[in-house]
């Protein structure tokens, strides 16, 4: 959310993605970090250091936020709720008029939930009153239950939003959400994003040697998938996927329009499925 605060300094024209709340949502040392980049010579020179070190991570990053805020803004007429599986500091259905009559529940660790609550209250005085913080351990709680005790019914279609978390799971953790998504109304809506198997295998590095020691060595990111096994994966759950897209296709759509030089990365992708 750092990296889309920055992104507002840039003149309309040139975002990625337009997120007025992003900065005023942060801690303070992320907010720090914005702060520091507001002349333009220190931004650009961050985002190319960051683009060496982590090529495509930057642009990727903000892609991904706005396709799937697209896709949400697209679907609000055949859904009735939102689920966001790992929202973090994401500021979704406090900046999206089409949520604002949507019950929303973010989901995230008890410490991340305790964090953001602090800064809603401070912003908006209190939490939104169609909006529900939820703490969750993907890999050791049951999701479903904690869910259901908030009010969360999977009897109504419902747009899940499961961003930048499952590589961060157990694959007992992916197929525990996964098997409480199988259970979602028919019509309901799944945005998410899945690292490559074959990075995680240490097979194909993408030129990216050095985000493999840092995530995959040290056992922070776990789970993978491939393009062509997803599809049947999903299926084994009762979704289908409407689009798996890489960063490549997310950067021409959104990137290229901009006139700005981000890599893509394509060790990362997205993926929007529909409930069968």
């Amino acid at each position: 959310m750092a990296l889309v605060a920055v992104e507002q300094y840039f003149p309309k024209a040139q975002r990625v993605i337009d997120d007025g709340l992003a900065a005023r949502l942060l801690p303070f040392g992320a907010m720090l970090f914005v702060l520091l980049l507001w002349p333009r010579w220190m931004r650009d020179w961050v985002i190319g250091m960051s683009e060496k070190s982590n090529p495509g991570i930057w642009g990727g990053l903000l892609c991904r936020k706005r396709y799937i805020d697209e896709k949400l803004v697209a679907s609000r007429n055949e859904i009735q709720a939102v689920v966001n599986l790992g929202a973090g500091f994401d500021t979704r259905p406090y900046r999206l008029p089409a949520l604002s009559r949507l019950p929303v529940w973010e989901v995230d660790q008890s410490e991340n939930v305790k964090a953001k609550e602090k800064r809603l209250r401070r912003e908006f005085g209190t939490i939104p009153a169609n909006v529900k913080l939820v703490p969750v351990d993907f890999d050791r709680d049951d999701l479903g239950s904690i869910l259901a005790a908030q009010g969360c019914s999977t009897g109504k279609p419902t747009f899940f939003v499961w961003e930048a978390v499952t590589q961060y799971l157990t694959e007992r953790g992916v197929r525990a959400t996964l098997d409480w998504l199988a259970k979602a109304a028919p019509g309901s809506r799944l945005a998410f994003t899945y690292v490559r198997k074959d990075f995680l295998d240490g097979k194909t590095f993408y030129g990216w040697e050095s985000g493999y020691k840092r995530f995959v060595a040290s056992k922070v990111w776990l789970f993978g998938l491939e393009p062509e096994d997803c599809p049947g994966f999903l299926k084994g759950y009762g979704w289908r996927i409407i689009e798996d897209v890489g960063y490549d296709g997310l950067a021409h759509r959104y990137i290229g329009p901009t006139g700005r030089r981000l890599a893509s990365t394509p060790v990362e992708r997205m993926v929007y499925a529909e409930r069968m």
